[in-house]
């Protein structure tokens, strides 16, 4: 029978982290790879049974890559501390790893702001996280949204993880500065550059992409909010992106001196 370890990548998440891990007791394993917490999400973490290895986070492609590295299973279920597995999706896990498909992705059911999200994009959500673990490794060129690359082919699981996304505003707006700073300089690295047009089209594209194409309106207010919040993010990720070309050309000008 092939072997399976939950992996759960972490940093500050003791609110979430024996819930989290309640969920894997399936697995043959339970890993917490952690990026040095400042909180008690280590100590949770082993008084919860799971075995925790800390090591210092440079991107999440990167990060998953290590922690594949300190198991031994046959396979790994990556999954968020913010989630949930339900003992449906685990039965569905358990009985596709047997197959000949080296990745598994299961769709997202995302809590925001208390309220499952069914539109703007936040469903299905598929997240490529069940591995074949010596048949996977993630792409080190993709730092932020990491995707993992697979020798051989993946399928789709109808059972939903559970995740509770942002519980206010003032947690999604906490959690997008992070993730804007590291798109930007990504987009910077890729050598993409903002002209004054863009500061407006591609917010407004975000926003229309969402609310509209990806029918945000059907959850009404709630859909209109998230739509608005992720052209405005959209914009700040160029705001920063002009800033780190500006601070190139800074420095280059102080070396030509």
């Amino acid at each position: 029978m092939a072997t399976i370890t939950g992996i759960i990548l972490t940093h500050n998440e003791q609110d979430h982290i024996a819930a989290c891990i309640d969920g894997l007791r399936w697995t043959d394993a339970i890993l917490v790879f952690d990026s040095f917490s400042a909180d008690e999400t280590v100590e949770r973490a082993r008084a919860a049974g799971a075995r925790v290895v800390q090591h210092s986070f440079e991107d999440y492609g990167r990060q998953r890559n290590a922690a594949m590295l300190a198991v031994i299973t046959d396979w790994v279920f990556f999954v968020d501390a913010d989630e949930r597995v339900s003992p449906e999706l685990a039965e569905e896990i358990r009985a596709k790893i047997g197959g000949p498909e080296r990745g598994w992705s299961a769709p997202r059911h995302n809590y925001i702001f208390g309220k499952l999200t069914l539109w703007a994009g936040w469903y299905p959500d598929y997240q490529l996280r069940v591995l074949h673990r010596a048949s996977a490794r993630y792409d080190p060129q993709r730092p932020v949204h990491e995707e993992a690359l697979l020798k051989g082919s993946q399928g789709k699981l109808s059972q939903p993880i559970i995740h509770y996304n942002y519980r206010d505003v003032a947690h999604f707006i906490a959690k997008q500065e992070k993730y804007t700073d590291i798109e930007a300089g990504e987009r910077h690295r890729r050598g993409q550059k903002p002209r004054v047009r863009t500061y407006l089209t591609m917010p407004l594209r975000e926003f229309m992409r969402r609310f509209i194409t990806l029918k945000g309106y059907r959850d009404g207010w709630h859909g209109l909010r998230l739509s608005v919040l992720m052209g405005w993010y959209e914009l700040q990720t160029w705001i920063r992106v002009r800033r780190l070309w500006q601070a190139e050309e800074i420095q280059g000008n102080h070396i030509h001196k």
